[in-house]
């Protein structure tokens, strides 16, 4: 990941820039191609909710979080890698739709990962780990960005052999061997690639179109949360009208807008100004975007979980796995964002870790409560948290943080 224009190099000495290189000379756009790529995480984003439903408890939540990862993972390493390529070339867009289709047939696996599938699943995320990179290799001859997918290809193949590994492997080792191979594609960027003979990469080396990269993880934000509407949309398609019903209805769709409201308000934005102005994009990249953004992404899929249950009967008194779904979906969101505004503008945010004391207060009462309440009042918090921005003291607090 290495700076692609020197403008204070003679013309005659700078390095041959390949052709399927983005032009840096103007604004970077999203494409229509990495927007239908993003077409198939939809689909792997509803099988991550449907997993969770379909085991609520500690090692069903645990598996489901790994599974995200990986998901999270092949995505994300795409939208570095098209950060610098240009997908109107056709050798791109045909890089992007066999990672599609290798995508598809790994999130068509999820529901049955820890079963009979999970080699599927195991061979899906190397192939597109390896082959991506390999892609990289070739496509980069000559150019000294080269170097860094070389390291990147070493850290995957490593990474790649316990995604096979854990395919072929049963029970806990399989869990182990995938959280092995979690691993050691999120140390990869923390430790710059660092390969012997190869050396490592340095975060400013990694000169990417911040604002790009930006908007390509809020499309991911974006994907989760319109996933959480088909599922208030489907679940109450098949209930009866009554009057908790559109009330769990509505409390759903609140709950989905207050958390559209705390994103894209104001930090979605300003954060891809920040990015985009950095003069170090690619350690804001690795950090905010890389690393927290799927902790908010959890946030959503368990909210949406949680309205899966609560919609179904809505005068259930809430169980145990409701009430953390009900609470963990709303409070892992919150913590999410509250990391990355620190991250981004280096300020405690307050008023999001509140809410997040204020739901861990919610749970010590969650037994008196049905679920239909719990979930308004969850609901709230975030709502509360998101409204306390656009307060003339906190919004001239915010605004200074991130100037």
């Amino acid at each position: 990941m290495s700076d692609l224009a020197e403008a204070d190099t003679p013309e005659a000495s700078r390095p041959r820039v390949p052709r399927l290189l983005r032009d840096r000379s103007g604004g970077q756009r999203v494409t229509n191609i990495e927007l239908f790529f993003d077409l198939v995480y939809v689909f792997a984003v509803t099988q991550l909710s449907h997993y969770l439903l379909r085991d609520a408890n500690l090692r069903g939540v645990l598996q489901a979080g790994l599974l995200l990862a990986m998901v999270w993972l092949v995505w994300v390493y795409t939208t570095w890698v098209t950060n610098w390529l240009d997908p109107d070339q056709m050798a791109v867009r045909l890089l992007l739709v066999a990672l599609m289709l290798i995508s598809l047939a790994m999130s068509a696996s999820l529901p049955r990962a820890f079963e009979d599938l999970g080699l599927w699943v195991g061979v899906a995320y190397a192939i597109q780990q390896l082959g991506r990179t390999a892609f990289m290799v070739i496509a980069l001859r000559g150019h000294r960005l080269q170097r860094n997918f070389l390291r990147i290809g070493a850290w995957c193949a490593v990474s790649s052999a316990f995604a096979v590994a854990g395919g072929l492997a049963h029970g806990n080792a399989r869990d182990l061997l995938w959280l092995g191979s979690v691993c050691v594609d999120l140390l990869g960027g923390f430790t710059g690639f660092a390969t012997p003979g190869l050396g490592r990469s340095r975060t400013a080396d990694w000169t990417i179109a911040g604002g790009h990269f930006a908007e390509r993880c809020q499309a991911f934000i974006l994907i989760a949360l319109g996933e959480s509407i088909v599922i208030i949309g489907a679940t109450v398609s098949g209930q009866k009208v009554t009057a908790s019903g559109v009330t769990a209805f509505v409390v759903a769709f609140g709950g989905s807008v207050a958390q559209w409201w705390l994103y894209f308000d104001r930090s979605a934005e300003a954060g891809a100004e920040r990015i985009a102005h950095s003069q170090d994009p690619g350690r804001l990249g690795r950090s905010a975007y890389h690393m927290i953004h799927p902790v908010m992404v959890a946030g959503i899929i368990v909210t949406a979980a949680a309205d899966d249950t609560v919609l179904s009967d809505p005068g259930a008194v809430a169980s145990h796995p409701a009430v953390w779904m009900i609470l963990g979906g709303p409070a892992l969101f919150l913590a999410g964002h509250a990391a990355f505004k620190r991250v981004v503008w280096g300020s405690v945010p307050w008023t999001r870790l509140a809410g997040v004391a204020v739901l861990a207060l919610l749970a010590l009462a969650s037994g008196f409560m049905p679920a239909l309440a719990l979930s308004a009042c969850a609901g709230a918090v975030v709502a509360v948290v998101a409204a306390a921005d656009r307060l003339p003291r906190l919004s001239r607090t915010a605004v200074s943080a991130s100037s």
